[in-house]
Formats: C-alpha cells, structure tokens, sequence
C-alpha cells in the first residue's frame, strides 16, 4: 500500500488563519474592513486555544505512551509547534495592525493613547470615564498569600503593579469592562480620534488606586484561553438540558491552555502571574503580545469617515421566477429552487416558514436548528406556527459550540409556546440543516422542505455564504421526514432513497462516487471530481482523493480552512483556497460519471467528526437548470485569480497566479453579478 503524505490539521488550520491575516495586510480591502479582518483572526484563534490546543493538551497529559498523532509529530512536540507558529502569526497581527493604524492618519482617523489624548477631549474623557465605564469595574488586589481569582477566558485584565509612597509594591487586577464599547471615537472638524477603554482606564490609575497614595503605577494586559470541552458528570437524576447546562458554567473554570501578556511588562509581574496561574511551558501556550488583546473585538469596528472606508453593500438579489408576493407552495410545488446566500435574500426562508405558520393547511412543522440570530424570526415563526394548533417538531442542537446557552434559552422559551423539542441523540450532535412542512390538500398531505448546508441564521446570511434548496420532491421529504423518526427512535434501521446521511452512509457513499470515477477513468472515460468544503481532515477520505490521482482522475478542490491534503505537485490534484468578504460556508460535491455529471450539497465536510459523530445530510441537485447553476458557481471561483492561494506542499499561502494575464476575476463579486444578469435578462 502507498504510503501517503498528511498535514497535521492544526497546523493546517493556523495556515487557514495565515491567510485571513493576509486580508487584513491587503492594501486594496478598504482599511477599516482591514481592522476587522483582524478582529475575525484574534476571535479565530481564541477558538482554536480554546479547543483544538486544548484537545492536544489533553492528550500530551494523558499519561499513555505518546504516539505520533496519525504520521505526524507527538502531541507534546505538537504544542510546542503550535506555540512556535502562533508567536510568528502573533507577531505578524501586531505588524499588520500597525500598518493599518498609519495608513487610517491619511484618512484623518487616529487612535490616541493615555498620553495622547488631545487637550479639548480631557474633559469628555473624564466625564465618560465617571459616567459610563467605573460603574462596570471590576478590581481586585492581589497578594501573594491570597487565592488568586478565576480569570474569565472571554475578558481581558489590566494587570497593575503600584508602588506607594512608602515604596511598599501592590499588585491589582482590572477587568476590561465588556458591557461597554471597545472603541471610543471622538469628533473634530473632519479629524476623527479613536481610543480604546483601556486607555481610558490607564489614564485615570491614579483615581482608582488614590487610596494607597501611588508614587508611581505601572499596568499591562494580560488574556487567557481556557479549555472549552464540555465535561458531562454522570447523574442519573438530571436532564440532559441541565448537565449542558451545568457544563457550561463549569467552562468557565476550564483549564488554562493559554497565556498571552504584554511584552513590556516587568518580569517580576510576569512571574508573579505565572506562579499564580500555574501554567506549565512544557504544555501551555505563554505568548508575548503587544499592549493590547482581546483584538477579537476589532470585527465590530465603527464605521467612520467615508464611505470607501468599509465594503460597498451588495444588496441581497430576488430568486429568479420566485416571486415574494406570491404564494411559495404553489412555486415550489411545480420545480426546485435554490438560494445562495448572502447574494440572495434570506428572506425566502423566512416567508417559507412565516407562511407556513398561519396556513390553514400546514398541518406540521419539522425543523432543526443549531444556531439562531439573537433575535430570530425562524423561531418567531415556529411560535406562530404553535399558536396557530399546528404540530411544531423541533430538534435543537444543545451542544452547538459556544452557543449552548443561546440554544438552551430558546429551547425554553420554544417549549413554553407549545413546541415539541428533541434534544438531539447521544453521542451524537445534530448538525442537518433541514426542514419538512406538510400541507394537507383535497384529503392528501404533500411536503415541501428545504435542506441547506447553512444554519437557519439571519444574522449569519448576511456574511456566510450557504446553498439552500427548496423542494417539493416526495422521494427527498419522506427521507427527510425519516430523519426526524430517527431522532425519535434511533434503534430502528432507516433506508434512503435520494438523502444520504451522516454517520450511516456518508463516508461510504462518497467513498463508492470517488471509485466510479476510478473505473470510469481506467476505463479511458472522462473521470472528473469537483469539490468544495470548508475543511478535509478525514485520513480515509484523503486516502480515497490519492488513489483516484493516481489514477487518472482530474480532482479539483476548494477548500476554505484545514486541508491534509498535500497536492505534492501532482498533476491530476489542484487545490485553492478563496478568502475574500463573505466567509465561505458551502458545500458542493460533483462527480463526472461519464459526463452524467452527478451534484450534491451537504452539511457535512469531510471530517471525521462531520462523518463519523454528527447527523448530517447530503441532498442530490436532481433539476437540470440549478445542477448547472452550481456547476457554473464552482467554475467562477475556480476562475478567481484576486482572492484565490494555492494549497501546496510549501503552505505559503501564494496567491492563484493569473499565468494567462487574463482580466481580474473576484468570484464573490461574479457571482453576484451572475445572479444580477440572471434577473435582468428575465425583465
């Protein structure tokens, strides 16, 4: 058997975030969605200390022989790889940022410190500081015989060090207050001033600390990253609500996988704090930053100064022939249709299901959810559809990462208004995005349904792009219909005839696809396959791409995140990777067959977790007129030469060369140009 070639997923996925930075360090992305691209990189890496760190951590303490992690390195000498890495890209952030903040003083937009606050802001300042951010303060004084308080993962602390007049030394810590707007901007003529509020803090130490009459204060940032895995106790008295529940709050005092503090505090302060929160170098990430963190908080930077700071809007296209002031049964009942967020409107699922609600005829309502808005009109019409007498099924994932206690607050006030809740199967999350309205008509129920590759998320259909289907086809729905029964009762063995799903058949079925191309290419028959996915982590699923390569089979890939693929330059394997404004969410898979060509979407990306530990549903495209549609999209991005790297051996993340010197193509703007043309040429 040939022995293939892997890359490690975390490394892979700090590759993935190399090139999100590379997007804040782009002189052509407007500069203020610059600082946001930062923000999206520091939230990405919290999440990945949080639980991809975390998990090699627990491994690296396990106490078993460590083994190398699938051909690759040992999960200690892991850690410390990723240490390594995530100081350079640190590094990196800082430099980039600071770019930035010189190329926004042309744009007459400045960011002051504490020492350089202009005179006739002082007062504002003051006032602001008085009114607004002491009342949400929080300080403790620290001591070296006291216990030292448990740092939330989601805040960041001045850590201050007072010297008194009588040259005794104090230590305290300050909690940044989250309550309050990170960025202060402040107004003059057609100068804009921006400060943070730590600095703001900074400049009133003195105030706060009056008591042990200061001689002279010091403070730096310091932020940490806590393991974010959910520890279920066994307790056969609780709901399975509850122990979430119970979880949750126990997060919060998670281990420590990472520390990162300001370079330039003493190193008296910096062994203090590392005494006191027990990190170890061998297993923990201790990283040198600058003087400020929680930089996650740049993804939701002001918009100020002119309107060329930030991204043009693209407003959200109607569905061709789908038309919003009709009735949407009777337009699905005669052909599919598909949407394609954020470049078409979401509001068709939300009239799909706002309808559904007050129609006499629906008589039930089956849907999953894994993350909802804030404010989310999908729930507000499942209400609606309860208090209409029709049977609302939902099936809510309570384990969606870091939105459990969203989840759980709606899955009370959901059962509070009459709907059914299942709460998923154990050891298995439910990540399907599908829905299945059944309609009675002269004495006979027929289905519509939709089954996306996204969630059911306003809020996140704005900026996630996702394919979503709405069908009528009976074969589908009684198979999506089967899902929820399995949900139910989940001893009892399904059969499918269009869906496929995850963990029965996925792996297989795609395994069974990829060896048709095989035979077909074997055979001297064009044998092709077209992928896009958001991450490739399944060593069985890589193994099967290798084997079709080598023999014959033309694979081209795109791939948004981790990738463990290495092309290795073979020729019958491209890889790209497209990093541009909207994230890129989609999954579409199509086989050649012998130019038969065969289309799919699914929620599931080839990963094991996607494959092996989630219920999940790949849907066949089976109308003519949208196969092409998505066909053609992949062709678009295939064709980006502006926001298109290259995955290859090296990971250098290079930009897709444009070798013919062909015209500039930004597939995102394509293809929402595409679906414009779509509707102009309809009128």
């Amino acid at each position: 058997m040939k022995d293939y070639i892997f890359k490690n997923r975390e490394l892979s996925w700090l590759d993935f975030n190399a090139r999100v930075l590379q997007e804040a360090d782009d002189k052509n992305v407007p500069i203020i969605e610059r600082l946001r691209f930062i923000g999206i990189f520091s939230n990405n890496l919290d999440e990945f200390f949080k639980v991809r760190y975390a998990t090699v951590k627990r491994i690296a303490l396990s106490g078993k022989k460590q083994k190398k992690l699938y051909k690759g390195p040992n999960a200690t000498d892991l850690l410390q790889m990723i240490t390594k890495k995530a100081i350079e890209l640190q590094e990196k952030s800082d430099q980039v940022l600071e770019s930035i903040i010189n190329d926004l003083k042309k744009e007459k937009i400045f960011f002051v410190d504490e020492k350089s606050i202009p005179k006739e802001f002082v007062r504002y300042i003051n006032n602001f500081f008085i009114e607004k951010i002491q009342p949400q303060l929080e300080v403790v004084i620290l001591n070296k015989k006291s216990k030292f308080p448990n740092l939330s993962d989601t805040s960041s602390f001045l850590t201050v060090k007072i010297k008194t007049n009588d040259e005794k030394i104090k230590f305290a810590l300050i909690k940044l207050p989250n309550q309050i707007d990170r960025f202060i901007v402040l107004s003059k003529s057609e100068k804009k001033y921006v400060i943070l509020t730590d600095d703001v803090i900074r400049f009133h130490l003195n105030e706060i600390f009056e008591i042990f009459a200061p001689k002279k204060i010091m403070a730096n940032m310091i932020k940490i990253s806590r393991d974010a895995e959910l520890d279920f106790a066994y307790d056969i008295s609780k709901s399975y609500l509850e122990k979430i529940s119970q979880s949750i709050k126990n997060r919060s005092i998670g281990e420590p996988v990472r520390f990162l503090y300001d370079q330039d505090i003493e190193k008296s302060t910096l062994k203090f704090l590392i005494n006191k929160l027990n990190f170890d170098d061998n297993t923990d990430s201790i990283i040198p930053g600058s003087k400020y963190h929680n930089r996650r908080d740049y993804m939701n930077f002001p918009s100020i100064g002119k309107s060329s700071l930030v991204y043009k809007d693209l407003n959200p296209l109607d569905i061709k022939d789908l038309n919003l002031k009709n009735n949407i049964f009777d337009a699905i009942r005669k052909k599919d249709f598909l949407l394609h967020t954020p470049y078409q409107k979401f509001t068709y699922i939300q009239k799909f299901l706002a309808e559904a609600s007050i129609d006499p005829s629906v008589k039930k309502i089956s849907i999953t959810i894994y993350r909802l808005s804030k404010l989310s009109s999908v729930a507000n019409a499942l209400i609606n559809a309860a208090k209409n007498g029709k049977e609302v099924i939902v099936q809510i994932e309570l384990q969606a990462r870091f939105d459990e206690k969203a989840n759980i607050n709606y899955a009370k006030i959901l059962e509070e208004q009459g709907v059914k809740l299942i709460f998923g199967i154990e050891s298995l999350k439910v990540h399907a995005k599908i829905c299945v309205i059944e309609r009675k008509n002269k004495n006979k129920i027929e289905k519509f349904g939709l089954i996306s590759t996204g969630n059911f998320n306003e809020s996140t259909a704005k900026v996630y792009t996702d394919l979503t289907l709405f069908t009528s086809n009976k074969q589908i729905l009684d198979d999506l219909s089967k899902v929820f029964n399995f949900f139910n009762i989940n001893y009892k063995k399904y059969s499918f005839k269009q869906i496929k799903i995850s963990p029965f058949e996925t792996q297989s079925f795609f395994t069974k696809m990829i060896k048709r191309e095989i035979k077909n290419a074997k055979k001297g028959l064009p044998a092709s396959i077209k992928i896009k996915l958001n991450s490739l982590t399944s060593y069985a699923m890589v193994e099967q791409l290798y084997k079709a390569a080598d023999n014959g089979v033309k694979i081209k890939m795109i791939i948004r995140g981790i990738c463990c693929l290495i092309p290795l330059n073979h020729k019958n394997i491209e890889i790209i990777s497209v990093i541009d404004r909207f994230l890129e969410h989609t999954r579409i898979f199509i086989f050649n067959n012998n130019e038969k060509k065969e289309t799919y979407i699914s929620s599931a990306d080839w990963m094991t977790r996607n494959l092996d530990n989630r219920v999940e549903v790949t849907c066949p495209i089976l109308d003519s007129e949208i196969k092409k549609e998505i066909n053609d999209i992949f062709n678009i991005y295939w064709s980006d030469n502006v926001k298109s790297r290259l995955i290859n051996m090296k990971n250098s993340n290079l930009y897709k060369p444009n070798i013919k010197n062909l015209n500039s193509v930004r597939s995102q703007l394509f293809i929402y140009n595409y679906y414009k043309q779509k509707i102009e040429k309809k009128n």
